[in-house]
């Protein structure tokens, strides 16, 4: 389908994405302090940034909470995409010391390690 859209034909490795997810789900679960910083700072990025385009204080507090709530979900969307990178790049380094079979193997075993991990620091936290 997408085919007849385009004129022209492109491979996607389904592999390499499925690698690259994994390991971007396991280093965002292990380093969850790391991502709910960077979730934080892009929240204050784009609140300061919207807040130039108003004139007006008053039409900027009448909207203010419903504007920071959207800028809180675009920065939890954005908070991937540093985990996305650093996953392909981990998956790429596996899959060339390891081979593609064990990048995918290692992608799972690394996304059970670190979500046990994840499941014990908040217990941790929980119990203190």
């Amino acid at each position: 389908m997408l085919t007849e859209i385009l004129p022209f034909r492109f491979e996607l490795d389904t592999i390499a994405i499925a690698g690259a997810s994994l390991w971007s789900l396991a280093l965002y679960l292990g380093f969850s302090p790391v991502s709910e910083w960077v979730m934080e700072q892009l929240s204050r990025w784009f609140n300061f940034a919207e807040r130039s385009l108003y004139t007006s204080q008053s039409e900027f507090e009448k909207t203010r909470k419903a504007r920071e709530s959207q800028n809180a979900f675009y920065a939890s969307l954005f908070s991937i995409v540093p985990f996305l990178i650093i996953g392909a790049l981990c998956n790429w380094g596996v899959e060339i010391s390891l081979g593609r079979g064990w990048a995918i193997s290692m992608g799972i075993l690394a996304c059970m390690g670190s979500g046990i991990y994840e499941l014990g620091r908040r217990d941790g936290q929980s119990s203190d």
